[in-house]
């Protein structure tokens, strides 16, 4: 309530600010036409010493150049209030969701604990529960964990280990992880194409995009479960097309997606956990390996379409991908010593 209070007094505040100077601005035209006015009139009767005709056209000069450095201020404030406003409602959002995020495990594994203390339990349960309970804490460790590189992530600090890859098997591998990972079938993950090139990447980081890729998928499916990627190497870059069959995505979000916590709220969407952290890591990822990521979709149900593009070894990009291979061997050097 505090907080709502406070956002509607800059509000108030902003508009008196505008309305003054907005009357300034009307007292000083009104100053100047009728000034004009009257010398216009009299102006015949006068000395010429005394029509100041000069004065008058650099004082609307000045006027009006005070007006336009007027408006670009407040427009700057306005801008600056608006973004701030946006990244706190972004914040609180993602506050919300880190909180639940965090107490469904806890309150789980608290739930199997209390079970396991009061009640004898077979064998066979006290390990169910056992495994239940390690894959809480596995889930809890990855988001604390998520949160705790994020700062590292966007300040271009994190310890990436860039090496040359043959690309086929490199992509094929981390697909046929993912089928394990997620527990998908051969026939609902297919992967079609071949990548006869190199490119310089670090497999766990690609290994974290592609994963988020999946379980966005999973997460936002529309019926049956359908993955459908296309591999291809152009003259200078990998792409990556990575289809779904899942509720789509409004062409007004579709660039939003990426910002760091943003979450969509539409009708369409299932209630689904998550913190507005995995498209941004997918994106960050990209752009520390010299590529981009974009989406297109038709729409609700319509699926979406995610397009990855990673250079070329030495045909892309040559000097941006040496920087990380070299940085990778001075990591690795520092190291070994």
């Amino acid at each position: 309530m505090k907080r709502w209070r406070s956002y509607f007094l800059h509000i108030l505040i902003f508009i008196f600010a505008q309305l003054a100077w907005l009357a300034l601005i009307a007292l000083w035209i009104y100053w100047y036409v009728s000034n004009y006015i009257i010398f216009s009139q009299v102006g015949q009767k006068l000395a010429p010493q005394m029509m100041p005709e000069g004065r008058n056209i650099f004082a609307l000069v000045s006027g009006l150049v005070l007006m336009v450095a007027i408006s670009a201020g407040m427009w700057l404030l306005f801008r600056r209030l608006s973004i701030q406003y946006h990244m706190t409602l972004l914040y609180d959002n993602f506050i919300a969701n880190v909180t639940h995020e965090l107490k469904t495990p806890l309150a789980s594994i608290q739930l199997y604990l209390e079970t396991m203390a009061r009640r004898e339990l077979p064998r066979p349960k006290q390990e169910e529960f056992l495994a239940l309970m390690l894959k809480d804490t596995q889930r809890l460790n990855s988001l604390i964990n998520a949160i705790l590189e994020m700062p590292a992530l966007e300040q271009k600090r994190i310890a990436h280990k860039f090496a040359v890859h043959a690309a086929n098997p490199l992509f094929y591998g981390l697909f046929e992880e993912a089928r394990e990972q997620f527990q998908i079938e051969e026939e609902v993950l297919t992967v079609q194409g071949t990548l006869p090139c190199q490119c310089v990447a670090d497999r766990n980081a690609l290994r974290i995009a592609l994963f988020n890729l999946i379980d966005n998928s999973i997460k936002y499916r529309h019926g049956p479960l359908r993955i459908s990627i296309s591999l291809r190497c152009t003259e200078k870059t990998i792409q990556i097309l990575f289809a779904d069959q899942g509720i789509g995505i409004e062409e007004g979000e579709q660039k939003k997606i990426f910002d760091k916590f943003y979450r969509s709220h539409s009708d369409a969407l299932p209630s689904v956990r998550g913190t507005g952290l995995g498209l941004y890591w997918v994106r960050e990822i990209m752009r520390f390996h010299g590529g981009e990521i974009t989406v297109s979709s038709p729409g609700r149900y319509g699926g979406s379409v995610f397009r990855l593009e990673l250079p070329i070894y030495r045909l892309s990009k040559r000097r941006q991908i040496e920087k990380l291979l070299a940085k990778s061997r001075r990591k690795g050097s520092d190291g070994e010593k």
